[in-house]
């Protein structure tokens, strides 16, 4: 064995394994997603002994090259005086280092939006380029799931946020002899076998901690619940309007807000394509001088996708055009970066001198243009808002559900509605600041993608300055109204300052700003889901009945609230619940194996992530479980030996990818789920449904969609009750789409759910909430 420490001075690396302590052998403790530490003691026994300096690099390395450890002192050695000898003071000094994942902890990651929609190896790699110093390579890090969303903080430690990447993926890291490795969990698998020559059987030592869980519920965030439409009438004055729920919303954020400083494009935050050189940064703008006339070839694109649900605000800026133009500004691309991909998006042409500006969707110029003057400024917007605030759901890992298996992780798709809107701003005239947008297309993208390549300009031949771009998360509430004899149109909703008409405030109501009060009998449509606490309860049927016996029902309960990743919705609790009954209906296995270096099984060296195949059929026992921590002791470094204890456990002793909590439930869950699936128990929810006409003493329902066979739309006065035998609050039950159903009040709700014919009916997950607020 050899212990070199290199204090980063002229004379380079020097040997200290003649200054061992002989009575205390170095101590290496790896850890399952975490640095390893190394504690090393050594003696001053000769005059030329130098002592480490803090920071200083350590390997302790075998004799055929093999690293054990490698890593820096994390503080000054500690001394110890122990008497006199032939040549003076004799001093012990105690050495604590930590592995080489110091090196990436030394300084912080860089602000950067969320990651979404990549593979968790490519966000680890976007992490190393901020800190990892150039010794450091990271080729050995794997693609690994993808991952739904993972925000990086900068006050977390990289390699904190780097464990809790492989946690949501079931995965490892490790940083060992100047190289970064991601790779899933039993990637390398040990066999501890008693048949093999070299196991040591008073090594092993296994105990068994039973905690079997069949019946479970899981609690998780507030999620989007019901699918609400309020309806209010204007009267040419009133400027609040009350909303019958609380939206839910996701926590507004700046996804970016880019003021362009400096010399050049910040990469945490775009990434260019620019082969012709025709894209610069100066004086806090962007400036684009053409293009390569290829559509695609030249382009600034935002490093994370869009995920296209919720509501959000694309400020592309205000744009300065210097010459006739020709590309997209703003665009959102399904694909490649090429104008037949573009969803949605803002088309320049040149006209002239000047340039024309027009909507784009779905690849194809459309709605209202607006042709540039000399001289004046162009702000240009995308809103787009989504009935779901999430398009993909949450990935849940088990053994039996690892990377690339797990639980979840389906596309929900939605339509979404698209807003482009254009401001012209006179430098000259400081009231253009204050005008409201002009909405150059209002519609609707059906079966719209999940998720979008934003790219700021995609340029043929564009020739502008762009002093800032704003990315930013709203209030999720779609505000439409519609004036006599006139279509309904979008208010848009937002800042006064950022040309909006009306702003959603905390106390769960709409005000329109002064400017824009609603006029006498406008009709007022705000759109909305409102929110409640996710939940679910699983529960598994066969294992209930294997374990029942006299005087027990074979049921084994629990309540638990899940921690990490997080349960965004009823379903991804669903999803959560099975990936613990995968592990809890399970013995849960931990214990540990010591044993000589040269025991070790296939003579491998053992790291936490690695699977260990337990077989001692003597004492009947086999399973199969993870290393979650392996400490060495070199006992004897002269003959390269070292004392090994690996320490393991499977999934259902402690889980790998999944943090949970202890839970209380408040309220009873009206569906109960099997292992078998979830979505056979429910029917789509009514989200189209919406009101087509409003009496004094009557209401028309357009369900949006066809009944299903044999079943209808239940209408009910409030959100309960879902069941043919409970008439208690209903108010009717319809088996065609359009229906009509009495008004009794200035005020009124009306839920809807479909239902089927089973025995007993199916109904629609979510509710849908038509509330209308019309004087009589």
């Amino acid at each position: 064995m050899i212990l070199r420490i290199d204090s980063f001075d002229i004379a380079g690396p020097r040997d200290y394994t003649r200054s061992l302590d002989a009575t205390r052998p170095p101590k290496i403790v790896r850890r399952l997603n975490a640095p390893a530490t190394l504690q090393v003691w050594m003696v001053s026994d000769e005059t030329s002994f130098l002592a480490p300096v803090a920071g200083a690099r350590v390997l302790l390395e075998r004799l055929n090259g093999t690293k054990l450890f490698s890593g820096y002192l994390t503080c000054a050695p500690e001394a110890e005086h122990n008497g006199e000898g032939e040549r003076g003071s004799v001093y012990c000094y105690k050495l604590s280092a930590d592995g080489d994942e110091a090196s990436l902890d030394r300084k912080p990651t860089l602000l950067r939006a969320p990651f979404v929609n990549r593979t968790a190896g490519s966000a680890i790699r976007e992490l190393l380029k901020d800190v990892a110093p150039p010794v450091l390579r990271w080729d050995d890090v794997q693609d690994g799931e993808v991952l739904v969303s993972y925000g990086s903080n900068p006050q977390v430690k990289c390699t904190q946020q780097l464990a809790e990447i492989a946690a949501l993926t079931r995965s490892v890291y490790r940083v060992h002899d100047s190289a970064v490795s991601f790779a899933p969990i039993g990637t390398v698998v040990h066999l501890l076998d008693e048949a093999d020559p070299n196991f040591t059987p008073g090594g092993l030592r296994v105990t068994e901690e039973p905690e079997i869980l069949n019946d479970i519920t899981v609690t998780g965030r507030v999620e989007p619940r019901a699918y609400v439409k309020d309806y209010f009438l204007g009267d040419g004055y009133t400027l609040r309007y009350s909303l019958s729920e609380q939206p839910f919303v996701l926590r507004n954020s700046t996804l970016v807000e880019e003021e362009y400083e400096g010399s050049g494009l910040r990469a945490q935050y775009w990434s260019a394509a620019d082969p012709a050189g025709k894209i610069t940064v100066s004086g806090g703008k962007l400036h684009v001088a053409g293009g390569t006339g290829v559509d695609g070839a030249t382009a600034v694109c935002f490093i994370e996708a869009m995920e296209m649900g919720g509501a959000v605000l694309l400020q592309h800026g205000d744009v300065a055009f210097t010459g006739a133009s020709d590309g997209v500004i703003g665009g959102l691309y399904s694909g490649a970066a090429i104008t037949s991909n573009c969803v949605a998006g803002f088309r320049v042409t040149k006209s002239g001198a000047q340039s024309k500006i027009q909507p784009i969707v779905n690849g194809g110029a459309t709605g209202t243009s607006m042709t540039t003057v000399a001289g004046r400024k162009y702000s240009l917007t995308t809103r787009f808002y989504s009935s779901e605030p999430l398009r993909r759901r949450q990935v849940f890992h088990s053994s039996t559900a690892p990377v690339a298996e797990g639980r979840g992780g389906g596309a929900v798709g939605t339509d979404v509605r698209v807003v482009l809107e254009a401001r012209e701003i006179d430098p000259a005239n400081p009231a253009t600041l204050a005008a409201s947008s002009v909405v150059l297309y209002d519609g609707v993208v059906a079966g719209a993608p999940g998720f979008c390549t934003y790219v700021l300009v995609n340029s043929t031949d564009l020739h502008c300055d762009i002093p800032y771009t704003l990315l930013r998360k709203t209030a999720q509430v779609l505000v439409r109204s519609t004036k006599s004899g006139q279509a309904a149109r979008t208010r848009l909703t937002g800042a006064q300052a950022d040309g909006a008409e009306c702003v959603v405030g905390s106390d769960a109501a709409l005000y329109f700003f002064s400017p824009y009060p609603p006029s006498p009998n406008e009709a007022i449509q705000v759109s909305y889901r409102s929110s409640g606490r996710a939940m679910a309860r699983v529960i598994d049927s066969s294992d209930i009945r294997a374990r029942m016996h006299q005087g027990d029902d074979g049921v084994r309960g629990a309540v638990r609230r899940i921690l990490s990743p997080g349960a965004r919705t009823g379903v991804d609790c669903e999803n959560a619940a099975l990936a613990l009954l995968d592990d809890h209906t399970k013995p849960a296995w931990r214990g540990e194996y010591s044993t000589w270096s040269e025991f070790l099984p296939g003579g491998a060296d053992v790291f936490p992530g690695d699977d260990v195949n337990v077989n001692a059929p003597s004492r009947a026992i086999q399973f199969r479980a993870t290393v979650r921590e392996v400490e060495i002791e070199v006992v004897d470094p002269a003959d390269d030996r070292s004392k090994y204890r690996i320490a393991f456990a499977n999934d259902a002793a402690s889980s790998l990818a999944c943090e949970f909590d202890k839970a209380m439930l408040r309220e009873p869950l009206e569906i109960v789920m099997s292992t078998s699936g979830t979505e056979a128990l429910y029917l789509d929810a009514l989200a189209s449904a919406e009101i087509t006409a409003v009496t004094s003493t009557t209401v028309t329902i357009d369900a949006g969609l066809a009944a299903p066979s044999g079943g209808g739309v239940e209408v009910r006065r409030s959100d309960s009750g879902w069941d043919f035998q409970n008439d208690r609050n209903l108010i009717g039950r319809f088996t065609t789409r359009t229906f009509t159903v009495p008004r009794l009040a200035r005020v009124q709700d009306y839920w809807l759910r479909q239902y089927d014919a089973s025995s007993p009916a199916k109904y629609s997950r979510y509710s849908t909430l038509l509330h209308v607020d019309y004087p009589l």
